[in-house]
Order: C-alpha cells, then sequence, then structure tokens
C-alpha cells in the first residue's frame, strides 16, 4: 500500500502527460506497478489523511508572570530580557532565564545585529574611555566610561560637564576603584583629550598638553580612534547602550545623590557580576583572577594640574585651561611639541 502523496504525485504525472516509463522512473518503481495502480483504481480510491495530534499548551513557570512583563513591555518597550528577568525573579519566578528571553523574542522580533569584530587585548594592557548624555529632570549630565579591555569591568559616574577636569577627577577615581593603571587608554575624539588628529593627512595626533602632562604622571600611553572609527572602541560603545538600556531606561531618580547610589548598587551588583556574552566570563571575577595583578601601580599622589584649577572650575578658568589649546592651533606642530616640553 502506498501512501497518499504518491498517488497523489502520480495523478500529477499523468496530467501532466508523462509516460508510464517516465513515471515509473521519477516514483523509483517499475512500469508494472504503475500500470497496476491505475488498473486497480489507486487513484479514485479515499485516502485517510491523518489529522495531527491536538496538543494542551505546556504549562511553564513564566505563565503567571507574562502579565508583568507585558505591562513593563508596554510602558518600556525597549526593556532587555536580562532586566526583565530580574524584575520577575524579584516577583517570584523561579525558572531561567531562557524562557524570559524566548516569550520576550516573540512578543517583540528584532533584526539580528550586524556582525562586529572586535580586537581583544592582554590583561592590563588597555581600557576604552567615553561619554555618554543623558537627560534627567533637573537637567543633563554626561556619563564617563571606563571600561578594562580585557576582562570588561565597567566604571561609571554622572559628572554636570564633560570637561578635561572632569575627565582627570573621573579617571583619577576609576584608577583608585580599580586598584591599578592601565598600560594604555583609548577614546574617541574626544575634545578635552584631542586637540587635532592629521594622521588621515600623513600628520600626527595632538593631544591637550595638560592632559599628556596627566598621562605622564600616572603612567599611561594616550590613544585614539581614528575619526569616523568610533567601532575600533566597541567595548565601551556597548556599555553605553548597556547603561542606557539595563541602567536608566525604565528608572526612576529624585535627584543627583540618589542617581549616584543607584550607580554604586547597579555596578557591585548587576553590571559586573553578570555574564559577559562575548567573553562569556563575569567580569569581577574574571578581573580579580586574572587581570588586576597586570595592572601598573598607582601613583604616589594626586595630579596636580599645571593650568586647571583644582577647587572649582568657572567659566574663566575653563577658559584659561584651555589657552594651551587655543596656542597650540596658532603656532604649529613644532611650538606644540616645544610647549608639551615645557609643561612636562
Amino acid at each position: 500500500m502506498y501512501g497518499w502523496d504518491t498517488l497523489v504525485l502520480l495523478q500529477h504525472l499523468l496530467d501532466e502527460k508523462l509516460s508510464k516509463r517516465a513515471i515509473a522512473q521519477r516514483l523509483g518503481v517499475s512500469r508494472r506497478v504503475v500500470y497496476y495502480w491505475i488498473a486497480t483504481g489507486q487513484l479514485s480510491r479515499d485516502v485517510d489523511v491523518p489529522v495531527p495530534r491536538r496538543t494542551a499548551p505546556r504549562v511553564t513557570k513564566l505563565d503567571a508572570f507574562t502579565p508583568i512583563i507585558t505591562a513593563r513591555l508596554t510602558t518600556y518597550p525597549e526593556l532587555s530580557a536580562v532586566r526583565l528577568f530580574d524584575e520577575v525573579r524579584a516577583a517570584g519566578y523561579t525558572g531561567g532565564i531562557t524562557q524570559v528571553r524566548d516569550y520576550v523574542a516573540r512578543v517583540r522580533s528584532r533584526p539580528e545585529p550586524e556582525p562586529l569584530v572586535r580586537f581583544e587585548t592582554p590583561p592590563g594592557h588597555q581600557a576604552q574611555v567615553d561619554f555618554a548624555e543623558f537627560r534627567f529632570p533637573w537637567g543633563k549630565r554626561y556619563a564617563l566610561l571606563v571600561v578594562l579591555g580585557y576582562s570588561r569591568l565597567l566604571w561609571l559616574k554622572f559628572y554636570p560637564r564633560q570637561t578635561l577636569a572632569t575627565v582627570i577627577s573621573g579617571l583619577e577615581e576609576a584608577f583608585a576603584s580599580f586598584g591599578g593603571v592601565p598600560t594604555e587608554l583609548l577614546f574617541d575624539q574626544m575634545k578635552a583629550v584631542i586637540v587635532e588628529d592629521q594622521r588621515a593627512d600623513g600628520g600626527k595626533l595632538l593631544e591637550n598638553p595638560e592632559f599628556l602632562r596627566f598621562a605622564q604622571h600616572w603612567g599611561f600611553r594616550i590613544r585614539a580612534c581614528r575619526p569616523y572609527r568610533a567601532k575600533t572602541k566597541g567595548k565601551v560603545e556597548r556599555p553605553v547602550r548597556y547603561v542606557r538600556g539595563n541602567f536608566f531606561y525604565g528608572r526612576e531618580f529624585i535627584g543627583d545623590a540618589d542617581l549616584d547610589d543607584q550607580r554604586i548598587h547597579w555596578l557591585d551588583a548587576v553590571a559586573n557580576v553578570r555574564t559577559h556574552r562575548t567573553i562569556q566570563a563575569i567580569p569581577h571575577v574574571r578581573f580579580e583572577t586574572e587581570e588586576v595583578m597586570h595592572l601598573q601601580a598607582l601613583a604616589e599622589r594626586p595630579y596636580r594640574p599645571l593650568v586647571l584649577p583644582e577647587a572649582r572650575e568657572s567659566r574663566r578658568t575653563v577658559l584659561h585651561a584651555l589657552t594651551p589649546v587655543v596656542t597650540v592651533e596658532r603656532r604649529g606642530l613644532s611650538t606644540y611639541q616645544q610647549l608639551v616640553e615645557e609643561v612636562a
């Protein structure tokens, strides 16, 4: 007895006016079998088509918590599955994150992200630095992010302005938090650090002389992404999106003090103790076991700015702090090098 699909194909081939020999070859049978099917009325007999069995939907541990996820996505449609997993777990969910990810993927499909090639660095070698702008009810704030390239350990703090004084103060606090200094720091075209990038025309990278002194004091090299190639700084570009999605989005803050308290708790309890998808390791654990011993020792004292004010930073003193930058632009590269030697 041959199945219904074989007989349907036989009828189709007959309708196409194929010869019995050709039909037999297509079906993998002899011509005698083809003649037998036709002579015995196989094409006109009723064939029972199997009806798929209906099974009851599988009950999962997440079922009772899907209304929470739906409500949160209605209000904040960009919340990540990781964030939603934390919230339903706090509400009593005892299952794994896979069920949450699958459910979120069903109700909010996303296109596959374009693959990004990342360049890995050895322990203690590099940290990547960037600013990100955030708007709060009480004003605009700038997050300074520092990410260690090997362990992906993240340091973060919010500031009212993104000035050179902010970068210097923030990096010193980050170094103290890490307990050491990376060999080099990679920046985008950060105006507080990079005066001009002439490498595209065969020239050199011109750094702020004050920041050059700061780098020499702490013992790290300055590196900068070439213009329009910020993806080479991917280890900190992705954390910027992570901070926006997992820390900032969907949370309430009542002022700078509360923002700072939540920042510290989030870094210690979430960001640095999660399993990082790229390295498949926990940043804090990888830092403590594989990277911290490769960092350079901290400087004996904080950096003392040559032109930047140490106590306060008014508009007037900020302009005074940028005087070397203006001087460099007017005098050219040779004078710039001489100025660097003077301030060093």
